[in-house]
């Protein structure tokens, strides 16, 4: 009996329909690296100090191409693109039109499984998980662990420019339920509105400054300083015992609304479907001299 040859499509949907949830492992990537139909791609953003002397951001395109990256690898650029430049904040999410124009750049269709990584302790990974994700494209997932863990178990590395494939095109739907704005964290602020405020800042910087009400959760602490993966599940239910113990949804913020896809990330792999991002976060939030802020004494 003849049998027909899966399709390009098949292919794609079996690779998405074999991720486990929001995170893989960097096993299950090496197995599957070079698959029909999957894209990984580099998130990487550098911490820099700008002319000002203030912290600031620049592009991790030259340590993915001088550095290196995980083979076949596709840099995704968070501060364009796959960012509004033009937004009043920092990160400010790009609009649907702007999205798939990123994501068809970077070889991104709708039947793509993606893949995503940094070269960090995956806040970066996980902001554009997230946008993926609010945009109608289901078949993402972050590497635990990124380029860390990638290259301390002696995974190969390539260096130089990776040219995207060549997608049918990628129709993004800014989905209900990722954003929160500043009105209703105002409404949750002032407790007009039900839901728990969850900062994912660093704790020294949640006790100078948060919205009131919040409880922390630093982003920072998801991971494992040895292996830079994420926590077990048990121990990432320790750190949010508080916002777990209350069925009301989650709102997650930070300075720009990167820690908090973080937050939300490790959130998704403890099955919580109900968390919102306020994308502007602080940063947003503290422009505004009306609006409140509280301090740990």
């Amino acid at each position: 009996m003849s049998t027909t040859p899966a399709s390009d499509a098949d292919r794609s949907t079996a690779l998405g329909a074999a991720l486990a949830g929001p995170l893989v492992s960097t096993q299950w990537l090496c197995d599957h690296l070079g698959s029909e139909g999957l894209v990984v791609l580099d998130a990487t953003v550098v911490p820099a100090t700008g002319a000002d002397g203030r912290p600031t951001f620049v592009s991790g395109l030259d340590q993915y191409l001088v550095e290196g990256h995980i083979p076949g690898a596709v840099f995704a650029e968070l501060l364009d693109g796959f960012s509004d430049a033009t937004g009043p904040y920092p990160f400010t999410r790009p609009d649907a039109a702007a999205f798939a124009a990123a994501a068809e750049a970077v070889g991104i269709d709708a039947g793509t499984t993606v893949v995503i990584y940094d070269a960090a302790a995956g806040q970066w990974a996980a902001r554009l998980w997230w946008l993926f994700r609010s945009f109608g494209h289901t078949g993402v997932a972050v590497l635990d662990g990124g380029a860390t863990a990638w290259r301390a178990e002696g995974r190969p590395v390539s260096r130089g420019h990776v040219e995207p494939r060549t997608g049918s095109g990628f129709a993004a739907a800014e989905q209900p339920g990722f954003w929160a704005d500043k009105s209703t964290v105002a409404e949750i602020a002032a407790g007009d509105r039900t839901a728990t405020l969850l900062c994912g800042l660093p704790a020294r910087d949640f006790a100078a400054r948060h919205i009131p009400g919040s409880l922390s959760v630093p982003a920072g602490r998801l991971v494992s300083r040895e292996t830079n993966t994420f926590l077990p599940a048990r121990e990432l239910r320790k750190l949010f015992a508080d916002a777990l113990a209350s069925p009301d949804p989650i709102v997650a913020y930070c300075r720009s609304g990167i820690a908090a896809t973080a937050d939300a990330l490790a959130l998704a792999v403890l099955g919580r479907t109900d968390v919102a991002v306020y994308d502007a976060s602080l940063s947003e939030w503290t422009a505004d001299p009306q609006a409140p802020l509280a301090s740990v004494a």
